[in-house]
């Protein structure tokens, strides 16, 4: 028996199983890495970490000396709006609805915070548009209580700006929260009084929002009957930030775009470019590492095809003549994938040093050893089946 295992072994090309380790080992650590990487920054873009969320971006019109003069030249017509959504580049597109009421906020003077009374403006936009989902962003007719979200920027324009130089105490979103205060709306010959209260912080949209089922109900009840609609910033989505026809599109026709926010969903995008790149470089390459031992070991095969019917001929099942070519392969296939997910685990040991400073929880599940047992399962029974078959097909032919 030993003596076969040399003559078939004898057969096998060194060289050949030496380029297929170092191919197959490249491939399976780049697809490894490259998964385990997107998964552990996951987090940047769905989850309450995220960086970025939707490829979208709130546009205007720019303010002219005309649109000073003429102010309706400064509002959307439908046309326009219609024009916008038209662009293969944009994927859907929302309006601001903005308060057609005087809003008032005030303190009771009797409360836990000194009084205050300001003029307000609310605006709403379809919830799907906004970044974060606070528990009580819900209202109906019968509710007396009106929630509001703001933009990160006013909390922080107020504590390292108007609270430093007025020597007011600076406030945390949790604190702000639990200012309760009072909303007086008017209009349209009648008065509302609700209380109300900020119920979350917005990163996306530079506004004071309410619900847009109370906003549609005050601006009937309150609204100005004989006004019409005007609509001065809209939500774009994009299909692709990174379109070169964006930019030309918007200066052809004067509107203005949060240009940081495409910018970032142009990173978005490069960085979504290349995990599919890097993926689809490390499935080409294992392609061919596999196809290249695939198409060797026939080549070596049919070369010794009268060793291997000479083996058969004196009682050895086509199976057990297989066998060998079965377990060097497997032993090979075993060790290249346990060092690649060895190496892969080692890069991610290092990244996830550094990722830590971006997101919270850097605890997310290692996929890496999962990966890599099932691409180990693949392929070696993949070699197993092929290899059967083809010592098979030279011994009954």
């Amino acid at each position: 028996m030993k003596e076969i295992n040399k003559l078939q072994l004898s057969t096998l090309i060194p060289s050949q199983l030496i380029g297929y380790s170092i191919s197959l080992i490249i491939g399976i650590f780049i697809i490894l890495t490259t998964f385990q990487v997107y998964k552990d920054v996951s987090p940047l873009f769905t989850g309450e970490e995220k960086l970025f969320n939707k490829d979208i971006a709130v546009i205007s019109k720019r303010i002219t000396i005309f649109k000073t003069l003429d102010k309706s030249k400064a509002y959307f017509k439908d046309k326009e709006i219609t024009n916008i959504n038209e662009q293969p580049f944009i994927k859907d597109v929302a309006t601001f609805t903005p308060a057609t009421y005087k809003i008032n906020a005030y303190t009771n003077s009797n409360g836990n915070i000194p009084p205050f009374y300001t003029d307000l403006f609310f605006e709403s936009i379809p919830d799907s548009y906004i970044d974060i989902a606070p528990e009580q962003w819900r209202w109906t007719s019968d509710n007396n209580f009106i929630p509001i979200i703001i933009p990160k920027d006013y909390l922080n324009l107020y504590n390292f700006g108007f609270a430093e130089s007025q020597g007011l105490p600076l406030l945390s979103e949790n604190t702000i929260s639990e200012i309760e205060f009072n909303i007086r709306l008017s209009g349209n010959g009648s008065t509302g009084e609700f209380k109300s209260k900020i119920v979350g912080f917005s990163s996306r949209i530079n506004t004071i929002l309410v619900p847009l089922n109370f906003m549609k109900w005050a601006n009937n009840r309150y609204g100005k009957q004989n006004r019409s609609m005007n609509i001065s910033r809209i939500l774009v989505e994009f299909t692709n930030p990174s379109d070169e026809k964006i930019t030309p599109f918007f200066e052809e026709n004067s509107y203005n775009i949060n240009n940081e926010k495409l910018e970032y969903n142009k990173i978005i995008f490069l960085f979504k470019s290349a995990i599919y790149f890097f993926t689809g470089l490390a499935i080409l390459i294992i392609i061919l590492s596999v196809s290249a031992i695939v198409l060797g070991l026939f080549l070596i095969l049919q070369r010794n095809q009268e060793i291997i019917k000479n083996l058969y001929n004196i009682g050895y099942h086509y199976k057990k003549i297989a066998r060998l070519y079965q377990i060097v392969l497997t032993a090979v296939t075993l060790f290249v994938t346990i060092s690649a997910i060895i190496s892969s685990s080692v890069v991610r040991g290092i990244y996830t040093d550094k990722l830590k400073y971006l997101i919270a929880n850097t605890e997310q599940s290692n996929t890496i050893i999962l990966f890599g047992i099932i691409i180990t399962i693949t392929l070696i029974a993949i070699y197993n089946i092929l290899i059967v078959k083809r010592i098979k097909r030279i011994v009954t032919h």
